[in-house]
């Protein structure tokens, strides 16, 4: 039996996920391209991601790391990826699923994704044909990645895509 809607967030939120994941298969294989940097904001309560204990207890419920001057071993696979990050002078290897990133941004083209947590897509996934969609809650806090990217960069957020 197929649904009574055709579910656009989801599809867009999974294609932009896409998009991310190929660009940093590209980035492992053929390095950063000119000025290119991300900053990749990330969920870290997300059961898939893997970082110590002492980084963890640092950054609870989110992180931003940023892919720049110095990262080694960007390891990419289906469900995510892997990279080591210099912590003051302390290297240190983190897994980042796809489904985990809050917010993808390249300040030297000025272009930004904001995601849906996973837990808003499952519940939208759980959500009865006919009940009203509600739009993704604001992350709390500011967001790094926002505060990061050029004043006029545009973030998009799939949001106002969403059925009010």
């Amino acid at each position: 039996m197929t649904s009574a809607r055709i579910d656009y967030g989801n599809l867009m939120q999974r294609a932009m996920r896409r998009l991310v994941a190929e660009v940093i298969e590209r980035v492992a294989e053929e390095g950063l391209p000119g000025a290119h940097h991300f900053y990749i904001g990330f969920d870290t309560r997300h059961p898939d991601v893997r970082m110590s204990d002492w980084l963890r207890e640092l950054y609870p419920e989110d992180m931003t790391i940023v892919l720049q001057h110095w990262f080694a071993d960007l390891a990419p696979d289906e469900r995510g990826f892997s990279v080591t990050l210099n912590f003051g002078d302390r290297p240190e290897n983190l897994y980042i699923p796809y489904e985990a990133i809050v917010t993808f941004v390249d300040p030297s083209v000025e272009f930004g994704l904001r995601f849906d947590s996973a837990d808003n897509l499952a519940s939208a996934d759980a959500a009865p044909e006919d009940a009203a969609e509600e739009p993704a809650a604001a992350p709390t806090g500011e967001d790094e990645a926002e505060k990061a990217a050029p004043a006029d960069a545009e973030i998009v957020s799939l949001d106002k895509f969403r059925k009010q």
